[in-house]
């Protein structure tokens, strides 16, 4: 485990990075405090990775297994009201998903690792541009995954108390798909509606009805969830509105189930701007794929995480989350896991991760690093023994 002073440093580097919240893409001071913390450790590393990623490689037996564990660095568009004395102080912006808290578990692995390696190699991946950019993307592209046998990530979450780690075997997260309705009708005078045909009454029919999809067309054994969180109409309170965009996203656990709900929106949308004479223009954007953890990689997690915090610690999920990873995208790649860090306690209550009071205890961190740096080392024994790649 971390000992309190290297707990204080990686603090420290937390509270930086929250204060100075970067977005996707944009994560240059975030990687010059990477980059630095690294050179203290006389690590190996490599900036401007994926655009702002940045790579770092401890090399300790080159013929042996080479295990991969990651970070995000990317803050989200949010203005911080946390009153907490390191608050953002870029307007509009802060760390409301826990990125700057997976940054310090990752160099405080980093540090474990540094003194006392496995016996095999490890890669260091700070990723830029989680949060929709699918910043995982651009670094398997800049060749991060070149040689590494299995990967591990995970993601601070404050559904559970600081000192457990929770893990799902098989799909973890969901499909993240977007979807955006444009409705284009007749505007005219509020007092005279029969002259129009109102986007904002046709918009509004289209988003209680999308409800009925998930609760009448959809098996309830099949998580899916259908939101709305953008409705754009009119200019004036006297005027009818004569287009309306609703922006919302669609989850699913299930690859049918998808393919069901998106057509039902599509007609959905299309009977009811029929219904009022209004066109209607349907688009969906594809998401990041679900979250698979490979069974190899799953046992070795759960494996790690009782040997960090004990068996009691180790929450096993019965059901996929329906948030969204792009983790993803290396998981398509190699095995790996995806686990989740446990981060509040009676003074940081459940906050939920986007929001702008969102704060964690900070102990998850000592945890978080721990657990990476003993599921290298069980990883590295796996792959070393076993003398095949996965």
């Amino acid at each position: 485990m971390i000992n309190d002073g290297t707990f204080e440093y990686l603090c420290h580097i937390r509270r930086k990075i929250h204060q100075w919240p970067e977005p996707a893409f944009q994560e240059a001071k975030t990687a010059e405090t990477v980059s630095v913390a690294l050179s203290r450790l006389s690590i190996w590393h490599k900036t401007g990775v994926g655009k702002t990623g940045v790579v770092a490689r401890l090399e300790t037996t080159p013929s042996g297994p080479t295990i991969a564990i990651r970070a995000d660095m990317d803050a989200l568009p949010v203005e911080e009201k946390t009153g907490l004395p390191f608050s953002s102080r870029v307007s509009g912006y802060m760390h409301a998903c826990g990125h700057d808290g997976h940054i310090a578990m990752l160099i405080g692995a980093a540090m474990l690792l540094k003194e006392s390696p496995p016996e095999g190699n490890v890669v260091f991946i700070f990723q830029p541009a989680e949060e929709g950019g699918g910043g995982a993307r651009a670094m398997i592209e800049a060749g991060v995954l070149d040689g590494v046998d299995m990967i591990f990530g995970g993601h601070i979450d404050m559904h559970f108390p600081v000192g457990s780690i929770a893990i799902r075997q098989y799909m973890d997260t969901s499909y993240t798909d977007s979807l955006e309705i444009r409705i284009i009708g007749k505007g005219g005078h509020a007092a005279r509606p029969h002259e129009t045909v109102d986007a904002v009454v046709v918009g509004a029919q289209i988003v209680t009805l999308l409800q009925s999809i998930v609760s009448r067309s959809v098996d309830p054994l099949n998580p899916t969830v259908v939101s709305i969180g953008s409705f754009h109409a009119g200019t004036a309170y006297n005027a009818i509105a004569d287009e309306a965009v609703l922006r919302g996203t669609i989850r699913c656990t299930d690859k049918r189930t998808r393919d069901i709900v998106i057509e039902k929106i599509k007609k959905t949308a299309a009977s009811v701007s029929s219904l009022h004479g209004a066109d209607v223009y349907v688009s969906i954007h594809e998401g990041y794929p679900p979250v698979m953890n490979h069974p190899e990689g799953y046992r070795i997690a759960k494996e790690a995480a009782k040997e960090v915090i004990g068996e009691d610690g180790v929450i096993i999920l019965t059901q996929p989350s329906m948030g969204g990873e792009d983790f993803a995208y290396y998981l398509e790649h190699i095995p790996g896991c995806f686990v989740r860090f446990g981060a509040h306690n009676s003074l940081h209550k459940f906050v939920p991760t986007h929001s702008s009071n969102f704060d964690f205890d900070e102990e998850v961190i000592r945890v978080g690093a721990a657990f990476y740096a003993e599921v290298v080392k069980k990883a590295v024994e796996v792959l070393k023994h076993r003398n095949v790649r996965v």
